[in-house]
This record gives structure tokens, sequence and C-alpha cells, in this order.
């Protein structure tokens, strides 16, 4: 692919703010900084962005540092507009001398990184992607809530007196939470038993909500990914909570041009680190880790009920690998699996 210097005319750079985006305006065969502006995060600041850009002649690009969070309202705007977008990951920023920051500059560096590109990112895109990855955002903290309120119980149950203690030994989580729930705190009790007793029943409430709340969140992710992509669902391993993962990570066709690119952006590329003679790779610890995460999963689903799987496990344990390393070959056969369903459009279930 060509750099981007040799398609487009102009860059505008973007450095993305929740209340303000700074965009710099360059010229492609020059190299100069053309304008400077700093406009509102808001549907006027958009259109003056845009208004700017269409005060220079010639094809443009526009490159936006944090297009799927602060600069995610831009990405949507210029892309109903029909403007060229390029992704481009959020840098650690140099250290700056007395720790000045200068939001000006760094929609520059973004411009010119971009004209640097051979390989350019898009934004992920689409409605059913972005429901999914609220859907998904909700039900992930419902779920770190709820874990969060039942280690809570577990230390207060510890360490209250010995007649409310008395009432959950032995039992497990969800046991205690169901006695926790049943609890009736008197006031003619001690203040600390009756205390303990109305703050366990607290949480275990808590923790009864919030997994409510993770079911509905679960159901509705299930709803649309059958909508958009039932096909996942037949995979070994693909549930809908990593089905979904998986859809907001590749958002749509092309996005990531081949499975090596997909597998970089899960993190299961192993990553060259030779020098001289030696020839060696090691973890690639970067990516998206979700993603990496939902890959794991199909991964040990499979290792356990698949039988080609743990076949091949046995064959490469007999070639002196260990299960870490295993695994991770696994991943990525896996992100090479799912990217080739991604990128072939979907069939209905009943067409066989």
């Amino acid at each position: 692919m060509s750099m981007l210097a040799d398609v487009v005319e102009v860059v505008i750079g973007v450095d993305t703010h929740k209340d303000t985006h700074t965009a710099a305006v360059l010229d492609t065969r020059t190299g100069g900084v053309l304008a400077r502006v700093t406009v509102t995060t808001d549907p006027d600041g958009y259109a003056q962005l845009v208004a700017l850009a269409g005060q220079h002649s010639g094809l443009r690009a526009w490159a936006l540092e944090g297009s799927g969070g602060y600069g995610a309202g831009l990405a949507r705007h210029l892309t109903v507009a029909g403007e060229l977008v390029v992704e481009l990951d959020r840098p650690q920023r140099p250290a700056r001398r007395a720790g000045a920051r200068s939001d000006p500059i760094d929609a520059e560096r973004a411009a010119r990184d971009a004209l640097a590109r051979t390989r350019l990112a898009q934004p992920k895109t689409g409605a059913q992607r972005a429901a999914l990855q609220v859907r998904l955002t909700a039900r992930r903290a419902a779920v770190e809530a709820s874990a969060d309120a039942q280690r809570q119980l577990h230390a207060l149950v510890i360490t209250a007196p010995e007649v409310v203690r008395a009432r959950f030994r032995g039992q497990s989580t969800r046991i205690m939470l169901t006695t926790a729930t049943r609890l009736r705190p008197t006031s003619n009790t001690d203040v600390d038993v009756f205390t303990s007793l109305t703050v366990l029943r607290d949480l275990a409430r808590r923790v009864r909500f919030l997994e409510a709340e993770a079911t509905e969140h679960e159901k509705a992710i299930r709803t649309i990914v059958r909508t958009w992509r039932p096909d996942l669902l037949t995979l070994t391993g693909v549930g809908p909570i990593v089905a979904a993962t998986v859809l907001t990570a590749w958002s749509h066709p092309g996005r990531c041009r081949d499975d090596a690119a997909f597998a970089m952006l899960a993190g299961a590329a192993p990553i060259p680190a030779s020098s001289g003679k030696t020839v060696r790779y090691r973890l690639n610890r970067s990516g998206d880790r979700q993603l990496n995460r939902a890959l794991h999963t199909i991964v040990l689903t499979r290792l356990q009920r698949d039988e080609d799987t743990r076949a091949y496990a046995d064959r490469r344990r007999a070639q002196g690998k260990t299960d870490r390393e295993i695994k991770r070959c696994l991943k990525r056969y896996v992100a090479r699996e799912i990217y080739r369903r991604l990128e072939t459009p979907p069939q209905p279930l009943d067409a066989a």
C-alpha cells in the first residue's frame, strides 16, 4: 500500500480530549502546518473542523487519536460526511520540560505519524458494534461489582460477631448469599450484631441485583449477535460474550488487512526477538486484551471438549512443547479461523 502522503494532499491531525479537540492541518507536499484550531466536542465544533479542512483544496485525510474514546463522536461525524479517517493509537507522550503540555504539537504529531504509515487502521464503525460495546462494558462492570460485593461479604462474615458468623459457617458462597438475603435484623440486639446483619443483607441484595443486571445484558448481547453474525455461535468454544468481544474488536470487513494483523490486534502474534544467529520470539503482551482473553477462552474450551484440539496438544507435547506454548499456538490458529469466518459474508443458518 502507498504511503498516505502519496494519496492525499492534506492531512488533519486531531488530538482528542473530553471537552475540546485540537487539530493541525498539514500540507503533505511540504510538511508545513497550514492551520491550527481548537474546537468544542459537539456538532458545532465538528462542523467547524470540517469547514476549516474545506478551506484547503485537494484530497484530505483525518488522523484521529482515541477514535474509540474521546474522538468517537468526531469519528462518527466524519464517517457520515464521507471523510477518510485514519485511526491512531494514543502514543506515550514524551516528557516535557517542567511538565508542560501542548495540544497543537500533539495534533501535528498525529498528522505526521499518519503520513509516515503504509498500513492505515480504520476506526471501528457500525450501530451493532457500538451497541455490543455498550452492553459488554455495562455487563463487565456489573460482574466486577458483583465479585467485589461477594468478597466484601466473605470478609465481613469472618470479622462479624460469633452469633452472626455462626449462621454462615460451612456455607458456600451461593448459600451464604441466600442466607444473607433472608436476614431480618432487629434493633433490640447489640449494635454491632444489628449493623453486621444489616450490611450483610444489603450486600447480598446488591449481589443479586448486579447478577440480574448482568444476565439482562447477556440476553441483549445474545440477541444482537444472533441478528448480526449467528454463524460465530456455531464455532466450538464461542458463546455470546466471546462472539460479542470478537465482533467489537473486528468491527467490519477490511479493518484488519489479514489474519496476521488480526492476531497482532489480539496480542496473539509472537514478536520476533532475534539477534545474530539466535532466532527466537517473545510473548506479545500488547494488543486488545479483551480480545486476547476471548481467544484464550476458546482455546481452554476446545482443550476440554474438542477431540482434534486435544490430539494436537498431545502431538505438541510429544515434541517437547509446554502447555503454555501449546496454548499460544492454538490462540494463533483460532485467530486465523475467526478472522476468515468474519471476513466471509454470513449465510443463513438454515442454508445447508
